[in-house]
């Protein structure tokens, strides 16, 4: 279980180090087509580095949907959103870090990646249209996460289908909450970022859960599940 947790803390810190970072270091240069990939493509990444070792769910939301569907003990999945969440920290840590060394960045007005919406945030939607996209995304997310890894799957193909979704995802939903479906990568830079970015956080623990859970529950009906 150590290499597990060490393998989910390092794959979470890579994904919030290269996404955010790339939003907050890079985001003018690249825009929100970049920023979409350096999210997929960091996941790409870590699936095929760690996948082995723990599965890279590398996000908590993953792990509780992977309980749902059958395929992880309750206890193992705690396991894994400790270390999840401890990366995600540590990443967000290191990115301010970073920032803090450009003469003219502020955390309050640069902010560091976080996740939101309301006046002020990205393209300015509610609260309601925040939540019921990180539930529907982070269910569809699920969906292909369960598809692409099942038995009958093609294996070598899972990494490149999961991170590729996760580009889409973010190349819609950047303007709408800056895109979490994933409580770990909401967590460490809210945790940095101010009240405003704490105080919206539950949003993006419940959210999340809620739309993988209903997938994993969706597989674990055997309706969607071609292992079954």
């Amino acid at each position: 279980m150590i290499k597990k947790q060490i393998a989910e803390c390092i794959g979470t810190f890579t994904l919030v180090l290269f996404g955010c970072g790339s939003a907050v270091i890079a985001g003018a240069d690249i825009g929100l087509t970049g920023i979409s990939f350096a999210f997929g493509l960091a996941l790409i990444g870590m699936a095929y580095a760690i996948g082995p070792v723990s599965g890279c769910h590398i996000n908590p939301a993953v792990s509780l949907g992977a309980v749902a569907a059958g395929r992880m003990q309750l206890s193992e999945a705690v396991q894994y959103i400790i270390a999840q969440v401890a990366g995600a920290t540590l990443a967000a840590l290191v990115l301010l870090l970073v920032l803090s060394g450009k003469a003219d960045y502020s955390v309050a007005q640069n902010g560091l990646g976080q996740n939101g919406w309301g006046v002020g945030y990205l393209g300015e939607y509610s609260m309601v249209s925040a939540f019921v996209f990180e539930v529907v995304a982070t269910f569809l997310f699920m969906i292909v996460i369960l598809g692409a890894t099942g038995k009958t799957a093609p294996a070598a193909m899972a990494g490149l289908a999961i991170g590729l979704a996760l580009v889409v995802i973010h190349l819609v939903g950047i303007n709408v909450t800056g895109v979490s479906v994933n409580p770990a990568r909401s967590f460490g830079p809210a945790l940095f970022a101010g009240t405003a970015a704490l105080s919206q956080l539950w949003l993006f623990i419940v959210a999340p859960i809620i739309g993988a859970v209903a997938a994993g529950l969706l597989f674990k009906s055997g309706l969607l599940d071609a292992d079954e």
